[in-house]
């Protein structure tokens, strides 16, 4: 590209990986908070992933499950909610209204019209009565502050009623008020899960009413969300920016000019940064070795990945429905896999020896032993498992 527009190459790519993402050692972050902000989200489908993704990036990851639970359910600075592509994520308080605006209620409205289509074909009660279930469940949660779908139904016991999906079809099933209900309210911003009933692994949550928060117009929340998120992940090109988000092709253009996202050239293809992001940064220092879980932030954040994820590598560290598994990076790009043993013990295989020394190898195992140290007798298994994953685990 001509025209004074900045050139932008890989390895300043991976140096911006490496200290906006708080991997790099002189990066790493103090507080969960801190992580989250870095990072903008956190996936939140798999429970394990976002202490994973914040103990990957702490100074001290010893303090990652007291100070992760401390800022989600005590002082409630994160918050898990669903968010792009109608995935739930952990996010920033600060960031909740905007990604409700930005992404939310579109999927917020297709939600409700399909449960009530479904209740309609079912020929269970209206969007009159469906209403009045919502208000008494809000009321009930309000009162109890976190409660289970079954707690609530014990205030409500319409969310026990149950309606027959996909009658006569080969994937007919039942389902109850409470489940759809509460789903439906969560991608509408009225409620988010709480703490889970089990440990910091488990993935059945209770439910909370959601914090309040100002109504945004659209798109000036895109353009924010877009603007945060390439400060944390340009440059990127618009098929990474459509993806990330989820939105349309005309929504992601329309928010990159009220950003005033800059251009750069990419290798062979037109980036953008955040506006007065166009200038060089300095490189990471010290080398730097990673261990990231399934799902990772940085692992997935971009649709293009060639730049720090060789082709080659992917058919062992994805799944079939293109969820990454637990990676090992050294100086910003994915050279292996990793898992956890029955035992607790934390194997790594390298996929790319290119480049990776025995500095590199004692810099990778250092991160395994830190991480088996804090993780101590919790086990870990990825929700989303991986050829690779698999593989070690049960070696």
């Amino acid at each position: 590209m001509g025209g004074g527009v900045r050139y932008i190459d890989v390895a300043e790519r991976r140096a911006r990986l490496a200290l906006r993402h708080r991997l790099a050692g002189r990066a790493r972050a103090g507080t969960p908070e801190e992580v989250a902000d870095a990072l903008v989200a956190l996936h939140g489908t798999d429970p394990a992933t976002v202490y994973l993704a914040v103990g990957a990036r702490l100074a001290d990851p010893a303090v990652t499950v007291g100070e992760t639970e401390r800022a989600l359910y005590e002082d409630r600075n994160l918050v898990r909610m669903h968010g792009m592509r109608h995935t739930v994520f952990v996010f920033p308080i600060a960031l909740t209204a905007v990604v409700h605006a930005s992404t939310g209620l579109a999927v917020a409205a297709r939600e409700r019209a399909s449960l009530l289509k479904h209740m309609a074909t079912a020929g269970a009660p209206d969007a009159a009565w469906l209403k009045d279930v919502e208000e008494s469940t809000l009321a009930a949660l309000a009162r109890r502050g976190q409660a289970t779908a079954a707690e609530l139904a014990q205030d409500e016991p319409r969310l026990r009623e149950q309606f027959v999906y996909a009658a006569g079809k080969s994937y007919e099933g039942t389902h109850t008020v409470s489940t759809r209900l509460l789903r439906v309210l969560g991608v509408e911003g009225k409620v988010v899960r709480g703490r889970p009933l089990g440990s910091w692994t488990s993935s059945r949550f209770r439910w909370a009413v959601a914090p309040e928060h100002a109504e945004l117009d659209t798109a000036g929340a895109q353009a924010k969300l877009l603007g945060r998120w390439l400060t944390a992940c340009g440059p990127a090109t618009e098929a990474d920016l459509k993806w990330w988000t989820g939105w349309r092709v005309t929504e992601v253009r329309r928010a990159l000019s009220a950003a005033g996202a800059e251009a750069v050239s990419l290798d062979g293809d037109t980036g953008y940064v955040a506006a007065g992001d166009a200038g060089p940064v300095p490189a990471p220092g010290e080398p730097w070795a990673a261990l990231l879980p399934g799902l990772d932030p940085t692992a997935m954040g971009w649709q293009q990945r060639d730049w720090y994820l060789a082709p080659q590598l992917r058919p062992r560290l994805f799944d079939g429905s293109g969820n990454v598994g637990p990676t090992v990076w050294w100086n910003g790009r994915v050279v292996g896999g990793w898992a956890q043993r029955p035992d607790g013990e934390i194997v790594w295989r390298l996929l790319d020896e290119d480049g990776v020394g025995r500095d590199a190898r004692a810099a990778i195992d250092s991160e395994a032993q830190r991480l088996a140290a804090w993780l101590g007798t919790t086990r870990i298994t990825p929700r989303f498992r991986t050829p690779l994953e698999r593989e070690l685990s049960k070696d």
